[in-house]
C-alpha cells in the first residue's frame, strides 16, 4: 500500500498543503511528511484522522493506496463499495460545480 499516494492525491484535489491537512487532522505535519515519503506507515488512528480531515471514507482512501498486488488479493464487494464511494463523490461533486442561471430582469420565469 502506498498511502503517501493516496494522501498527495487527495490533498492536491482538496487544495491543502501538508500543514493544513495536518492541522485538520490534529496531526503533527512531519508524520503527513513522513507518510508522503514512504518512510513511515499510518496507524489506524492516523488513517481516521486524515480521511476524516478529508472527508474521504476510509475505503476509498484505501483503494488510492492500493498498488496493482494489493488489488489481487482485495474482495470484490469492497472494490464494489469504494467504485460506488467514488461515483457519489464524483457526482455531488459535479452538480456542485454546475454554473448556476442568473435571473435577471431579462430572463423570462
Amino acid at each position: 500500500m502506498d498511502y503517501g499516494r493516496a494522501i498527495r492525491i487527495l490533498r492536491a484535489i482538496a487544495d491543502l498543503q501538508q500543514r493544513e491537512l495536518a492541522r485538520i487532522a490534529g496531526v503533527d505535519a512531519s508524520l503527513i511528511s513522513m507518510i508522503e515519503k514512504g518512510k513511515r506507515k499510518p496507524s489506524l488512528l492516523s488513517i481516521e484522522q486524515i480521511t476524516t480531515a478529508l472527508k474521504v471514507p476510509q475505503h476509498l482512501f484505501t483503494l488510492l493506496a492500493a498498488e496493482p498486488k494489493d488489488l489481487k488479493t482485495a474482495h470484490p464487494h469492497e472494490l464494489q463499495k469504494a467504485t460506488e464511494s467514488l461515483a457519489r463523490m464524483l457526482l455531488t461533486n459535479a452538480s456542485k460545480s454546475k454554473p448556476h442561471k442568473s435571473r435577471g430582469k431579462d430572463d423570462t420565469a
